[in-house]
């Protein structure tokens, strides 16, 4: 797990308290922000760190293929069926992974209850149960309390799975660890080219807000390795979605020879115009006091380019 951000040091403890115990986990946030990576340290941490981990993206079954394949089925069913274990038996003595928990069918809501409360499944043809012991985790990136109160998500079923939480804060809440993330994607690509990132890059990165989490800054350190045309990855490197307000708000500052006050002023106005001309929200977004955020906004820039003098001084 990467990052040294108070949000991943604080996600580290919880997992550490939370793995020693055999509870029911529900991980929450969203796609692409590590909820699987979370759910295996959770394994490797626990008691049961030397018995299968097995994950079930619960979005990919099939309606009628969802009870043979958590819960297996007998030889001979039916013609040409062979019998095999479910995912729940295979995670017998370790730990049973059930991403996008949110996305099952209420019947298959309904199955998955009775088989967390008795610890015991049937498998599709059988006549008896058998008991399985294997500590369950799910995640969601959609908040199970919602879908509950639009009658999504069964109640019962939201009461055995809250109460121990586990959340996967989204990489926007924590751009001070973009930059770690980049070197380690880098670095895991090396065999096949070995790339440095430069400042401008690394600072469009951490300026971006990355609605696709982790997972979208693996893709787009891929596509730089592959596109790159220098050992430097450079700004034009960079997916135009990543650099449009980088481009749009520093380029032209630098093409017109700013000041760094002109700079300033014209980076505040657009947070400011961001913020729905909200002065408070726009001190926040900008890490200034509201009187200078005032004194931005009135600065009017120079008409003329500055001459020689100024430019040595």
């Amino acid at each position: 797990m990467i990052g040294r951000s108070a949000l991943m040091m604080e996600l580290r403890a919880r997992i550490a308290r939370v793995a020693a115990t055999n509870f029911t986990v529900l991980i929450e946030g969203e796609s692409g922000a590590g909820k699987e990576l979370v759910a295996r340290e959770l394994h490797l941490r626990s008691p049961r760190h030397r018995g299968p981990f097995v994950a079930v993206n619960c979005a990919a079954l099939v309606e009628t293929l969802v009870e043979a394949e958590l819960f297996g089925i007998e030889e001979r069913t039916a013609t040409g069926v062979r019998g095999r274990r479910g995912k729940f038996e295979h995670a017998h003595d370790g730990t049973l992974f059930l991403d996008e928990v949110s996305d099952l069918s209420p019947a298959a809501q309904a199955k998955l209850l009775r088989a967390i409360q008795d610890m015991s499944i049937e498998r599709v043809g059988g006549c008896g149960a058998r008991r399985v012991d294997t500590r369950i985790i799910v995640a969601t990136n959609r908040p199970l309390l919602g879908l509950v109160e639009r009658g999504q998500f069964r109640l019962d079923l939201f009461y055995r799975l809250h109460g121990v939480e586990v959340l996967v804060p989204p990489l926007r809440a924590r751009r001070e660890d973009v930059a770690e993330l980049a070197h380690y994607f880098l670095e895991r690509h090396r065999v096949v080219r070995s790339l440095q990132l430069s400042a401008a890059a690394l600072d469009a990165l951490v300026a971006y807000h990355w609605p696709g989490n982790v997972r979208e800054l693996e893709r787009v350190i891929e596509r730089a390795v592959a596109l790159s045309g220098s050992e430097f990855l450079e700004l034009d490197d960079l997916p135009p979605a990543i650099t449009g307000g980088y481009v749009e708000v520093l380029l032209p500052a630098v093409r017109a020879r700013e000041s760094m006050r002109a700079w300033g002023s014209r980076y505040a106005r657009l947070v400011y115009e961001r913020c729905g001309n909200n002065k408070r929200q726009a001190c926040r977004e900008l890490g200034i006091s509201y009187h200078t955020l005032r004194a931005y906004l009135a600065y009017q820039p120079e008409r003329t380019v500055r001459g020689e003098d100024e430019m040595a001084e």
